[in-house]
């Protein structure tokens, strides 16, 4: 007598059972891991030995020494008053204009949205071209903004060849690049406020500045925090535009963090303090970001509160 077999039939095709599964899904984000570890860890491994591509007989495991050196190294705490203070006054001026930008197109009009878009242009352009640019335009013999200032009196200006202004030409160029990058997310944060607590005030004759800084800006903070965080990080890591306009100088004027570990490695090829100046920002940038990081969930747990 035939037997018949009534169990469901399996597909022939790849099968995967749901135990396997969620581990196969977090594959990707594992490899990126891993992909970012190596390079990390090997920076961490090498900042601790005396490494100099020059002398390779000289290798040798240090522990701690290249970052106790730093600490008696004038030029390691102008490096970390230099970067400090770029950052600083980068992200300021740059968050003041574009929250100024973003309130003055925050109405939705067809010439507002052609002028933000215009605005962008910059953001368009690679920082270290946008510098080239700059530095055509400064340039004390032809360029345009060098003739500008000629006319206020301002002659010979040198630009990025003067300590005294070395830093302000180059703040300068990171402003018309990254103003817009502040702007467009404030901009969107704007146009997402709920209208309803402005048309009260508006109803109620609440004077705007009042309304600006009670209901607006409150409202703001969460885009405000972010696009601050997304600048500092980056501005504290900043070399494209630096070291395109001054190689770092005059002098050490401008010998941020990346720029003091570009010249180490290529220039005096000590790969042990180039890979400890770069542990040591990326500890710098981890603290700053936490710092964010907290502020804005803090913020957004009372706003839930509130809710």
């Amino acid at each position: 007598m035939a037997v018949t077999d009534t169990a469901p039939k399996r597909s022939k095709g790849f099968h995967i059972s749901r135990r396997v599964l969620p581990y196969v899904l977090s594959l990707p984000a594992l490899l990126v891991c891993i992909g970012i570890l190596i390079p990390f860890l090997t920076a961490v491994w090498y900042s601790l030995h005396r490494y100099r591509l020059s002398q390779p007989w000289g290798y040798k495991f240090i522990w701690f020494e290249n970052y106790t050196n730093f600490f008696t190294d004038p030029k390691f705490w102008n490096t970390l008053e230099v970067s400090l203070t770029y950052a600083a006054v980068t992200v300021v001026l740059e968050l003041l204009l574009g929250l100024g930008i973003a309130l003055l197109l925050q109405k939705r009009s067809t010439v507002n949205n052609f002028v933000s878009i215009m605005l962008l242009l910059p953001l368009m352009t690679a920082p270290a071209l946008a510098a080239l640019m700059w530095k055509l335009m400064t340039n004390p013999g032809f360029g345009i903004l060098s003739y500008f200032a000629s006319l206020v009196g301002l002659h010979d200006f040198r630009w990025a060849s003067s300590p005294s202004t070395a830093l302000l030409t180059v703040v300068l160029v990171d402003i018309w690049v990254y103003t817009p990058f502040i702007m467009i997310l404030l901009l969107a944060g704007l146009r997402s406020l709920p209208a309803q607590p402005f048309e009260a005030a508006a109803l109620d004759g609440v004077p705007r500045l009042f309304v600006f800084f009670r209901i607006t800006l409150p409202m703001l903070t969460p885009y405000i925090l972010t696009a601050t965080l997304f600048r500092l990080l980056d501005s504290i890591q900043q070399f494209d535009i630096i070291y395109a306009m001054t190689q770092g100088g005059p002098g050490d004027t401008l010998t941020v963090f990346q720029v003091e570990a570009y010249l180490n490695f290529f220039q005096s090829t000590n790969v042990g303090r180039s890979a400890a100046l770069m542990v040591i920002l990326w500890a710098i940038t981890y603290f700053l970001s936490n710092i964010f990081i907290k502020s804005w969930l803090r913020l957004r747990e009372r706003a839930r509160g509130e809710a």
